[in-house]
């Protein structure tokens, strides 16, 4: 499949989840933050005005926040690759980028952010 030019964004999805390898992480959890960026040739959903034609953003965002809120694990590397998954069940998603976010981790130092960028495939 050719690499497509067209990209639909969800950047900001802010849900509590229990990641992390310190027990008080997965006992107490925190938020986390996730923006992707689809790839896909949206030609079809822009000639049609047709909904089915395209990725359903609402929808996509409800199983990236049920994958966050999901089975917990220690990497936020893991995290993303589960994410990345679900955007690619979609067929005419050809290429994922995936950020995970966790501005609360439990870093002695002062930070603003500290996250993990993946793209899939």
């Amino acid at each position: 499949m050719a690499e497509a030019r067209d990209r639909i964004g969800l950047r900001g999805l802010r849900v509590r989840g229990f990641h992390g390898v310190l027990p008080e992480e997965r006992r107490d959890g925190q938020d986390f933050v996730v923006d992707v960026v689809l790839h896909l040739d949206l030609a079809p959903a822009g000639e049609s005005d047709d909904l089915t034609q395209t990725v359903h953003y609402g929808e996509l965002a409800e199983r990236l926040a049920a994958v966050v809120a999901g089975d917990p694990v220690d990497l936020l590397e893991a995290l993303a690759t589960r994410l990345a998954a679900a955007c690619l069940e979609d067929v005419r998603v050809s290429r994922v980028e995936v950020t995970v976010h966790k501005p609360q981790a439990p870093i002695p130092v002062s930070f603003d952010d500290v996250c993990v960028t993946l793209v899939r495939p």
